[in-house]
């Protein structure tokens, strides 16, 4: 490599940690074993190798020698305060133009179980993203606005497919790389609004959705859209990130017969719950409420066992 393109040492030593790097990503997702393929000018850079940071400006490492990128700080100035590491970053060529995503890690203590003072239940769903039910028993629906935009991608992709045309596949593409972008904000401004909103010392109950894809996958394929699409997992790595940083923490339990279970008898039921109009009714003690709530209410009575025993308790059973 170094004789056919030019290459330094240390650039010669990053080509191939990222093609190995490529290789244990596609074995770890259970794909067949493929030979990697680089359709896009890509390179990983070292911290303090391959380029660094001097005189307010990123010192990038190329063929030609060290090349001063100029960035700004506003909105960032918190991850600049000398307490974070910069780690291994990935050039990229889109659109057009180079792009440096520079990831940022921060050593944070855990918050002690003891200083936890209160549990919040998030239930993940379809017609609100997050329903939080917390100690003071209030609940808050996390936003309902999501759902109506889903349908308006839904529409949009089904259209520029049934054209069939080269202009309709580009925007196919364009439409799906900005529904991505589109997601990942919702994720962000709802993991940042929980933390935000329940602050430090609180322990977080989450649904482990691991798995949940294979199973959805068995719907009708009409429904696969709006059973699978949402980047839930990414939803859930955010807030365990944001919830350290606020001095929180975070648990994920068995979601199976959340929503159909009673969180006052205890009674469980496929009865129990309309799915189709999100509504629950305990068909032993007849208390009402909204799915989504109950599902919070369940995991946020799991949070409150799992203080007192220090183990998760096993979902109930129908």
């Amino acid at each position: 490599m170094r004789a056919q393109f030019g290459l330094r040492s240390q650039m010669a030593q990053s080509v191939i940690k990222t093609v190995m790097a490529r290789y244990k990503s596609v074995l770890a997702h259970g794909h067949p074993w493929t030979r990697v393929q680089f359709t896009k000018p890509a390179f990983d850079l070292v911290w303090n190798r391959d380029y660094s940071l001097k005189a307010g400006a990123f010192s990038l490492n190329t063929l030609a020698g060290r090349v001063p990128i100029p960035f700004a700080r506003q909105g960032m100035e918190r991850v600049f305060d000398g307490t974070w590491q910069c780690g291994t970053a990935h050039l990229v060529h889109r659109h057009g133009r180079w792009f440096l995503p520079v990831p940022m890690t921060k050593d944070v203590a855990e918050t002690d179980w003891a200083e936890i003072r209160q549990v919040v239940g998030l239930d993940f769903g379809i017609n609100f993203l997050v329903t939080a039910y917390d100690s003071q028993g209030q609940t808050t629906f996390f936003p309902r606005a999501v759902k109506a935009r889903r349908a308006h991608f839904k529409l949009l992709r089904q259209t520029l497919q049934r054209r069939q045309t080269p202009s309709a596949r580009r925007r196919l593409k364009r439409l799906g790389q900005r529904e991505n972008r589109w997601m990942t904000d919702v994720n962000h401004q709802v993991s940042k609004a929980l933390v935000v909103r329940y602050g430090a010392q609180t322990l977080f109950v989450l649904e482990d959705l691991t798995g949940m894809r294979g199973a959805t996958e068995r719907v009708r394929r009409r429904d696969r859209y709006t059973s699978v699409s949402w980047a839930f997992y990414q939803l859930r790595q955010m807030l365990e990130y944001k919830a350290t940083l606020y001095q929180s923490r975070t648990i994920a339990v068995d979601p199976r017969y959340t929503s159909q279970t009673c969180p006052h008898c205890g009674h469980v039921a496929r009865g129990n719950r309309d799915k189709r109009r999100h509504r629950f009714a305990c068909q032993q003690f007849h208390y009402r409420s909204n799915d989504d709530r109950i599902g919070a209410m369940n995991l946020h009575r799991q949070g409150i066992e799992y203080r007192v025993t220090g183990a998760i308790a096993a979902g109930p059973r129908s």
